[in-house]
């Protein structure tokens, strides 16, 4: 057997780097905890001689006003805590579903930047110096204007199919809710997983055989399919609440209001702009004799992108592509200036009828600083798994 070495004694002494930094961390440790409470005790004091109140006890009690939005019933008679978590929920909303159409539109903006057609590659560099240097509050209050001012009231809503586009948002049918739709959700999940594994093994056959087959394609068609195989076994419920005009407003169906529609789509096409850069940088990052080699195997030029050039761009793109998600969530606090009930907006109104000013901006930071924590862990772990290994 093979004699261990003896282990090493830990040297306390302050001539040690280690020790040395050791103490210097629990000193600044100590100066930043030391600030912060007296910081806290120095409000808390200043707060108790003017006589205003403090804590977070009024979260407790009756928001006395209602949410135009949310994604359930909210009353006037239902807690503060209730009508912060309504805010949350709409935050959530803009943010999740501006981060998925962010990445797609950036995403082929950014490569129609490489396109063989002039005109393409021009309105691609248009979007992206036109969108990117207006600054994105007033890109808001476009949005909002456009929908608020130039479309048409309710009576002369414009019609698509069973869509209809007004003042009011855009209105839309929606099922009647029945198990047969849960069994649906169940299939689509299964169908998630399905295509997972189709994917891995599909990849696995294009490195050992070099035949390529459908990446995106296929996968969709299988969750579709155990979707629809579920919704036939719960009883295939085909019935739906479709809206239709009233004397003054689109009664019935589904809605998504002016509010939400302007921040959302504010939002989106400002980051896209920046994604779309991102997107080109890392792209540009790959040495072009990559692309010349996937062109002498006889790869096309989409699947030369696809295959060769975006996954060894995708260690260059995530960091900075993690920031624009990170701009998108935090941006969504401006729509408070159009009346988009986030959590910004409920904020404002509970300190406006409690006066907790330090605990309603509490809130909001923590609302924040966890969803951008969030946001980073979940992009740290998909940068791990996409970094390029090596031998």
């Amino acid at each position: 057997m093979t004699p261990q070495a003896p282990p090493k004694k830990k040297n306390w002494s302050w001539r040690s780097q280690a020790f040395r930094g050791l103490i210097y961390q629990i000193l600044a440790i100590g100066a930043v905890a030391l600030g912060v409470w007296w910081l806290a005790s120095n409000t808390m004091h200043n707060m108790q001689v003017r006589g205003i109140q403090s804590g977070f006890d009024f979260l407790k009690g009756p928001a006395g006003f209602d949410i135009g939005e949310s994604l359930y019933v909210f009353d006037s008679a239902q807690p503060y805590w209730q009508a912060f978590l309504v805010g949350l929920t709409n935050t959530l909303r803009v943010a999740i579903v501006g981060i998925i159409l962010t990445t797609i539109l950036g995403t082929l903006l950014g490569v129609g930047r490489f396109s063989r057609n002039a005109l393409v590659r021009g309105l691609c560099y248009a979007y992206v110096e036109f969108f990117r240097n207006v600054p994105v509050l007033l890109q808001l209050l476009m949005w909002y204007l456009l929908f608020t001012e130039v479309l048409p009231a309710a009576q002369d809503a414009w019609t698509l199919g069973p869509l209809f586009l007004s003042k009011g948002g855009l209105s839309f049918p929606i099922p009647v809710w029945a198990t047969g739709h849960l069994w649906a959700l169940f299939g689509m999940i299964a169908g998630v997983a399905v295509a997972f594994v189709y994917r891995r093994w599909a990849f696995k056959q294009f490195e050992a055989t070099g035949k390529l087959r459908s990446m995106f394609w296929v996968p969709v068609a299988i969750v579709v399919a155990m979707g629809i195989a579920g919704w036939l076994a719960g009883g295939a419920p085909s019935q739906f609440n479709s809206p239709t005009k009233g004397d003054f407003s689109i009664e019935n169906g589904g809605s998504l209001t002016p509010e939400f529609l302007s921040v959302l789509i504010g939002l989106t096409v400002y980051t896209a702009a920046f994604v779309a850069e991102v997107v080109r940088a890392g792209i540009q990052s790959v040495a072009r004799g990559q692309g010349e080699a996937a062109a002498a195997l006889g790869l096309a030029q989409g699947q030369t992108m696809k295959l060769v050039m975006l996954p060894q761009a995708l260690r260059v793109i995530i960091p900075p592509m993690t920031n624009q998600f990170l701009n998108l969530t935090k941006n969504s606090s401006l729509a408070v200036a159009i009346g988009y009930p986030d959590v910004v907006s409920i904020a404002n109104t509970a300190l406006n009828q409690t006066g907790r000013a330090v605990e309603c901006i509490a809130i909001v930071m923590l609302v924040y600083l966890t969803t951008s924590l969030a946001t980073s862990l979940l992009m740290n772990w998909y940068n791990t798994r996409s970094a390029i290994k090596e031998r």
